[in-house]
């Protein structure tokens, strides 16, 4: 018998050995379960209709929440309590003033116009903003495209009723507001990733040009669109929360027959 032979045979019997004194079962080792790491929770949306109702907000406020359906808009949204929320083109602050109630203490608005439209809404400002009613609410007059916020340091822009003013020329003083695609751009730069861009408009006719931004204060949704996606953001959702077929897109938006219940589009998008 070989020497390799004896030393496997010796190896044989002493597994043999050891077996028995183990009670004749080959012992196994234990595999320890693997470690489940729970997923947080998805934030909880706040009551936004509760913020609407809430009383002390600025008088005539209230009596423009029919057309403009803000809960539903702000749910729409999804603007969360402590969010950092850049408002484009606020205006005379009507969304402003709820934006500022969602986010709570612990959030901040930032309100945006160009410079242009100051004289516009210095007086409803000054009211709206007086003795620090809105706290957490910054006035930023800028163009669209030299936006005052850091780089992936805002969770939600909001345009609403604007992006038509970049072609507003003539009826806007011949005034720069920022060109388009910088535009968009920019605001992709101020967006954390995975943040959201929220757009509302008037309605203008399927392929009308540019110019009614100017004519008309409306565009058409096709045109706004390849702008956004070029920026880098991802259609999130459509709504049909705000459209009105009664408007057959052919009167200025500042018509007594239309105002204030102009057909409007409004996208969500989501920065890639």
């Amino acid at each position: 018998m070989s020497i390799r032979i004896l030393k496997l045979a010796g190896a044989s019997a002493l597994a043999l050995a050891l077996l028995a004194a183990c009670g004749g079962e080959t012992p196994v080792p234990e595999i320890p379960e693997p470690e489940v790491v729970a997923k947080p929770a998805p934030p909880i949306a706040p009551d936004y209709a509760s913020f609407v109702a809430t009383p002390g907000r600025i008088d005539g406020d209230a009596a423009k929440d029919g057309s403009r359906k803000p809960a539903e808009v702000l749910a729409f949204s999804k603007v969360m309590t402590g969010a950092t929320v850049l408002e484009l083109e606020a205006g005379a602050g009507y969304y402003t003033e709820l934006l500022s109630r969602v986010v709570g203490p612990t959030g901040k608005v930032i309100m945006q116009a160009p410079k242009q439209f100051e004289s516009y809404y210095k007086d409803a400002l000054a009211a709206r903003t007086k003795d620090a009613r809105l706290a957490n609410v910054t006035v930023s007059w800028s163009p669209f495209d030299k936006l005052e916020a850091a780089d992936a340091s805002v969770d939600v822009v909001t345009w609403f009723q604007g992006p038509h003013e970049m072609w507003c020329k003539a009826a806007c003083g011949n005034a720069t507001m920022g060109a388009p695609a910088a535009a968009f751009a920019e605001i992709a730069r101020v967006l954390k990733p995975g943040g959201y861009l929220v757009v509302m408009d008037h309605a203008a006719v399927a392929g009308s040009p540019e110019t009614s931004g100017n004519d008309l204060h409306r565009i058409d949704a096709a045109i706004v669109k390849p702008m956004i996606e070029a920026a880098g953001f991802t259609q999130d959702e459509e709504s049909q929360l705000l459209a009105n077929a009664a408007d057959d897109h052919t009167k200025g938006v500042f018509d007594p027959s239309i105002q204030g219940r102009t057909d409007q589009w409004l996208i969500r998008y989501k920065k890639n």
